[in-house]
């Protein structure tokens, strides 16, 4: 069930991150046109990419976790036998979630901190924008716990070991596409 949840935020993700890339290449396209042809711009343009661009970062790197897309290099850890590479995942793993925590809390008190601010130009308030790290740190841990159950549930197939993938252009086996 949480398989079927998390392929299903990361379909609707995969969306949203397209969307928020065309709205940006929109406005900052749009505003150029419009500086230097009508010497004016859209003032909102500068906040709202910006803003746009924090969200597309964080729920991107959430959705290339869970396909395990990061680039990376593992030869030190596959050269190790299955055991002991078994181990290493779920001490990255356990690190990971650690680290989802930091995040979570730092970014959840910057979410508290700016709820009664407002940004300069959209006049929203800029807890908004901390958000961004709430929603990562939540939906990454969900990800790395899936992944850390199937591993000590013994689910998890050779396949699935490695946490990254050496290039772009050479997807890992049994990889997501």
């Amino acid at each position: 069930m949480l398989d079927r949840f998390l392929n299903a935020c990361c379909r609707l993700l995969d969306g949203l991150v397209a969307g928020m890339l065309a709205v940006m290449v929109v406005l900052v396209f749009g505003n150029v046109v419009l500086r230097y042809a009508f010497n004016s711009g859209i003032s909102l343009s500068e906040e709202l990419s910006r803003w746009l661009f924090v969200w597309m970062t964080f729920l991107g790197a959430a959705v290339a976790l869970a396909e395990r897309r990061h680039l990376g290099t593992d030869i030190v850890v596959a050269a190790l036998p299955r055991a002991a590479r078994r181990a290493c995942l779920i001490v990255a793993h356990l690190l990971m979630l650690a680290v989802c925590g930091l995040i979570f809390s730092g970014a959840l008190a910057q979410v508290r901190i700016n709820l009664g601010t407002t940004s300069a130009v959209m006049e929203v308030p800029v807890a908004g924008f901390y958000a961004s790290g709430v929603a990562f740190a939540l939906l990454s841990a969900l990800i790395l716990l899936r992944d850390l159950a199937r591993l000590l549930g013994g689910r998890a197939a050779d396949a699935d070991l490695p946490l990254t993938q050496e290039s772009e252009d050479t997807p890992r086996p049994g990889a997501a596409h």
